[in-house]
Formats: structure tokens, sequence, C-alpha cells
């Protein structure tokens, strides 16, 4: 891999803790789908036993939260909304189709990135009060009956909005050529980022020659 082709995007620290957090958070989706859908009870089998998933389910629960908390605190910066989002937004037809030719001046992250990272975050905040209200046998016995019901459903709302959520942002990482190698080696081509983030490369082109 020749360096001097590509440029540093995320970091090791960060991609580290966005894979764990994917893996935990996949366990903790299969068990919650499996008692969300009937048909899918078989889905708890994921940490061994039902008993074991129910037992697991909310401290990996918290796992995720908290790593997503410390992404939270690395991105957030990169994720404000700023005047240049408009621009993409008037163009959204055309960067859903794929064209790159004329400049949006995107950052780090574009429009659409930034409305998934403030639901994801906002969801994953909800899912962990409406859990702590429900989880039993810690925090359940200090509530009311009638908040643990409405803390259940919302709770399972929120966690099959957030595995969309999850699912459009992998379907776009996959759609946009070059993204997953991007959390994966943690560097992407000069000419992805001319092309996906074309204010963030004029940045990153500006501090190198200083």
């Amino acid at each position: 891999m020749n360096k001097n082709k590509l440029i540093l995007r995320t970091r090791f620290i960060e991609r580290a803790s966005h894979w764990f957090m994917v893996i935990c958070f996949f366990m903790v989706a299969l068990s919650g789908l499996s008692w969300f859908f009937p048909s899918l009870n078989w889905l708890n089998g994921v940490f061994g036993t039902p008993q074991l998933a129910r037992i697991l389910h909310p401290f990996l629960g918290t796992v995720v939260f908290l790593l997503l908390m410390f992404l939270f605190v690395r991105f957030v910066k990169h994720n404000l909304p700023e005047r240049q989002d408009a621009i993409w937004f008037r163009n959204l037809k055309t960067v859903l189709s794929g064209d790159h030719s004329q400049p949006l001046q995107i950052g780090k992250y574009n429009a659409g990135q930034k409305i998934l990272f403030w639901g994801i975050m906002g969801l994953i905040s909800l899912l962990l009060l409406s859990g702590v209200v429900i989880w039993r046998p810690w925090f359940a016995q200090y509530f009311s009956i009638p908040l643990i019901r409405i803390a259940l459903l919302t709770h399972a709302l929120a966690g099959i909005s957030l595995m969309l959520l999850i699912i459009g942002h992998a379907y776009l990482a996959f759609w946009v050529k070059g993204s997953i190698r991007g959390m994966v080696t943690g560097y992407v081509s000069r000419s992805w980022a001319r092309s996906h983030h074309d204010r963030w490369y004029q940045q990153i082109s500006k501090s190198e020659k200083k």
C-alpha cells in the first residue's frame, strides 16, 4: 500500500471501536428480534440459550452505548450542521446518481451522513434510557408497571428504528466504493476524497503543504 497516494480518514482506535461495536450490536439486535417477532425466537441462540440471552442482552447493549458515546466524542465536531450542507441537499438527485462532477463543498461527512449520525446517537440514548427502566432484576422494581409498559414499547420501536438506520448505513457504505476500505484500513485514495468530500480534501491538502 503506497500511503503517499492515500489519506488517513479514520484512526485505528476509531476503527477498532467501530468494528467491536458492530459485533456487539449484531448480537444484541438478533436477540432483540427474537423477542419482538415470535417466529424468530430461534435467534436468541446467538448467546447459547434463551436464558443467557436475557442476561447478556442488556450488558452488551450498554457496551454498544458506551462505544457509540466514545465515537460521538471523536466525530461530533465533524457532524455539526454547516451552511454548506444546503448545497448537498439541493443536489441530492445528482449525488444519488453518482455524478460528482460539480463541487458540493462537502466536509469530512456529508449532510446525509450527519443526519444518520444524529439519528443513531439519539436512538441509542433512547434505548439506554428505556432499557434501564425494563432491566430486571436491577432497575425495573423502582418503576411503576405503566411506566415499564411504555418503556417496553419505546425500547422495541427505537430498537427496530436503529436496526433500519444501521442497515441503511451499511448499504450506503457498500454502495459508495472505497468507503469500506476506509473503515478497514483507515485510508482512502486522494481521488475518492476529492470526489466525495471535496472541501475536506482541500483542507487536508492545505495542511500538508504547511
